[in-house]
């Protein structure tokens, strides 16, 4: 059954995967989206921090719930613009279903430990090519998710997907000292692929002009995932007491500009009455709804409906989620409880990388079996050289949960715990 029998939004050129795929009664982007849900990769970030530690509360949200809200999220504003947008009309419209795969997959390369996890490993990296979360989502659901068997393949993406959780199109190295937002020197396929090998232009020299240029639904990710966060991590910090009425309004006597009274009293209205949560989730309606589709010229508009279109959001709706943004990273980011709980992930990740560097990286070889089978039979893999094994490595880690980041931790440094007959 072809795809643009579904939806004449996209072609051939949109639903186009690396491997021949079997038909079934379902479309490329939902055979997508379905396989990601169905991952050990995805259900993961069950045990990955988003905010604070998952499992310290039942209630917090983990990776995984947030990607679950990012996904409803960006299926909301995907229906939004087929039944506002002038330019769409039945039977050549948005597709929900790959704005929610993107939404599902953009946080799965991310490691445990939140951003202090992403910040320690990047810096542990950058002898062998840095590490960054979107570069290592695309590894994951292009390169390096196991199958069943335990051989490493990807999901078989299509095209779409591929470019709609590329939020980053620069290589590592092709800027000096680039600390974040890019992609592995060695993902430059991915990139011819989703530009059909085009040349970049002149004027899209690497750095932010190449990594602004995104496509559609990786717009309306991104915007899913701005809304989410900056909202949520509101909720859940007044869930955990850093954010409270007396510590807003002292925040908004020193911060806030005269634009944002109206945001800044709906917050103080709602602690005051208690319902955060019930007025945080009204105001996603308002976030989906500041979406417009607007039409746009670029070197790949000619070639797919996802670059010639693109979306903008209010001016009005992006102050708004900047600043919630603002009041979670001042009143919940950075103080000193959560800053001690990331200090502590990332020591235990940076002592977890240099004792299994030490033993898998030195000359000589490993001399025990410290990694899983699977990934035993990958590091050992003769065409890898140093920097291959340290990629296999990061893989290893940046793939826990923090639990798990935690017992291996243990295992390895703490005498008083840990049995032979321990599974995980």
């Amino acid at each position: 059954m072809s795809d643009r029998l579904h939806n004449a939004f996209y072609s051939e050129f949109d639903t186009e995967q690396s491997e021949p795929a079997a038909q079934d009664y379902r479309t490329s982007f939902r055979r997508n989206r379905d396989r990601l849900i169905h991952n050990a990769a995805f259900r993961r970030l069950q045990g990955k921090t988003q905010v604070f530690l998952s499992g310290e509360y039942d209630f917090y949200r983990t990776r995984l719930t947030h990607s679950i809200e990012v996904a409803q999220i960006a299926s909301s504003i995907g229906h939004f613009l087929n039944h506002s947008a002038p330019q769409l009309s039945p039977g050549c419209q948005i597709d929900p279903d790959l704005c929610e795969a993107a939404a599902l997959a953009h946080d799965i390369g991310h490691p445990p430990f939140g951003h202090a996890g992403e910040g320690t490993l990047h810096r542990l990296m950058q002898p062998f090519g840095g590490f960054e979360g979107n570069a290592q989502t695309l590894r994951l659901i292009g390169q390096t998710i196991f199958t069943s068997g335990g051989r490493r393949r990807g999901l078989n993406p299509t095209r779409a997907l591929v470019d709609a959780v590329m939020k980053y199109k620069t290589l590592w190295g092709e800027v000096p000292a680039q600390r974040k937002h890019f992609l592995y020197a060695d993902q430059q396929p991915f990139v011819d692929f989703v530009c059909a090998g085009r040349p970049w232009p002149a004027d899209l020299a690497p750095g932010a002009p190449r990594n602004q240029l995104r496509s559609l639904e990786c717009q309306i990710m991104d915007w899913a995932d701005d809304t989410a966060y900056s909202l949520n991590d509101i909720v859940d910090g007044v869930h955990a007491g850093f954010v409270t009425l007396g510590g807003v309004e002292r925040w908004a006597e020193a911060n806030a500009a005269p634009e944002d009274r109206e945001a800044v009293g709906y917050l103080r209205d709602a602690l005051r009455h208690g319902d955060v949560e019930r007025a945080m989730n009204r105001r996603i309606g308002r976030l989906v709804e500041s979406v417009r589709l607007v039409e746009r010229d670029n070197f790949l508009a000619d070639l797919s409906n996802r670059w010639r279109f693109g979306i903008t959001v209010a001016v009005d709706a992006r102050r708004e989620q900047q600043l919630f943004a603002r009041i979670a990273t001042d009143l919940v980011f950075r103080s000193p409880q959560v800053c001690q709980l990331e200090h502590k992930g990332g020591f235990m990740l940076t002592r977890l990388f240099e004792t299994l560097s030490a033993h898998y990286l030195a000359a000589g070889g490993p001399r025990l079996h410290l990694l899983s089978a699977d990934f035993e039979a990958e590091i050992r893999r003769p065409e890898l050289d140093e920097a291959g094994r340290a990629r296999i490595l990061c893989d290893y880690l940046a793939g826990m949960t923090d639990g798990f980041a935690s017992r291996i931790y243990k295992r390895l440094f703490d005498a008083d715990f840990g049995s032979i007959v321990d599974l995980v």
